[in-house]
């Protein structure tokens, strides 16, 4: 792999990532991920961002350094925009193998610097709209977007080329192979990478979607020509797109999102199910789009992010031990934690010898700030009548989202 020429003397290198192991320790990456730097050169040179020695990228990006003629002691500065570890976890060896180039980041970033690897010396905290000349004409600017989304992020301005270096924002789980840029992927593959995209904000950075809008704000009077994350396709032919997408994604958490329902199911014989499929029966008969997870077998990651773009959701549980189903209970943990908050919600559930999922999931659904129907809930194998009702239960909350 070569490194990538975005604009004069501007470069990206990245590391593809195929692993099984886990993003962040939680959400699965099949389909990789990618962990993007970036090199931009005036009379001195700056590297935008790091990286974690994760399946070999330090020599992937090396390598890349290679092929335009530097290594890793050729950068006068490193600016770090995040300091979470998939970002720094390189920067004790880049530190050895470069013990001259100043680090920058936020007062918070280089506090981090100093706890999570024991540099004390060549620091530089910048602060909300602070400049870096690089000689030649190029200069850096920095913009604080705190909790986007640890609070001592920031981002990285080159008005020269008119390139925003956003590190986890606008970013998307995916690797990108030797093609980086937008412009080099079919609508097909961009499909995929908005999929992703979906994923990793709702999986990432959902909690933090109020800052996200604030970030976008700040950015509102530049001319931006390419937004430049580092995780994901680089945007170049439409800068615009990526960001409209955040901001969409954003605006979900605080009002309706699309007229489509999550249903999350769980069943231990089949009782459970039998009643969800008559309120599948009802939503169909409305003609409102749905999407359906069974747990546990399913990854929550997916589940969160077709809940975090749907307007209704579907929980159908039995009661297990007097409780809620253990697999439901951390989806709706992990709800909350996310915050898929303010959806029209409807839960099902049978129960064996007695119930008790109702109180356990009304506790945790009052979290969510849902408008909830009435839950259903009968023992072993619904009957005639509670399939008339969960049927038109169906169709009440397809109503519901497509008002």
């Amino acid at each position: 792999m070569k490194a990538q020429f975005i604009s004069d003397s501007l470069y990206c290198l990245h590391a593809d990532i195929h692993t099984s192991d886990l993003f962040e320790g939680i959400w699965p990456i099949p389909q990789g991920v990618s962990l993007n730097s970036y090199v931009v050169k005036g009379e001195k040179i700056a590297l935008i961002d790091l990286f974690r020695d994760w399946t070999e990228a330090p020599a992937q990006i090396g390598a890349e350094l290679d092929s335009i003629g530097m290594d890793f002691s050729g950068f006068d500065y490193l600016i770090l925009n995040h300091l979470e570890p998939d970002h720094t976890g390189w920067l004790r060896e880049f530190h050895e193998k470069n013990p001259g180039a100043e680090i920058i980041s936020t007062a918070k970033g280089i506090n981090l610097v100093k706890t999570f690897y024991k540099i004390e010396t060549g620091l530089r905290a910048v602060k909300d709209g602070d400049t870096l000349d690089l000689g030649g004409g190029r200069v850096l600017s920095f913009h604080e977007t705190p909790n986007v989304h640890w609070p001592e992020t920031m981002m990285t301005w080159d008005a020269q080329s008119g390139s925003l270096f956003s590190c986890d924002a606008f970013g998307s789980f995916g690797s990108l192979g030797g093609r980086v840029f937008d412009d080099e992927f079919s609508d097909i593959e961009l499909q995929s990478f908005e999929a992703e995209t979906l994923r990793y904000y709702s999986n990432i950075v959902s909690s933090f979607s109020v800052f996200v809008e604030k970030a976008v704000q700040k950015f509102a009077g530049f001319t931006i020509n390419c937004v430049a994350p580092s995780h994901g396709i680089i945007w170049r032919k439409e800068p615009k797109k990526i960001i409209d997408l955040y901001l969409k994604y954003a605006a979900w958490a605080k009002g309706p999102a699309e007229k489509s329902i999550a249903v999350v199911w769980g069943s231990m014989y089949g009782n459970t199910k039998a009643g969800l499929d008559a309120v599948l029966r009802g939503i169909e008969q409305e003609g409102v789009p749905y999407s359906i997870h069974q747990v546990p077998n399913e990854d929550v990651s997916w589940i969160l992010a077709d809940a975090w773009k749907s307007s209704g959701l579907v929980f159908a549980m039995p009661t297990y031990e007097y409780a809620m189903f253990p697999p439901m209970a951390y989806v709706l943990d992990i709800f909350r934690r996310k915050h898929v908050f303010g959806k029209k919600v409807l839960r099902i559930g049978s129960w064996g010898w007695v119930g008790g999922a109702k109180k356990e999931y009304d506790a945790a659904i009052e979290a969510l700030r849902c408008e909830n129907m009435e839950s259903i809930e009968w023992a072993g194998y619904p009957g005639p009548e509670e399939f008339t009702k969960l049927e038109e239960a169906g169709r009440s909350l397809a109503k519901a989202v497509k008002a």
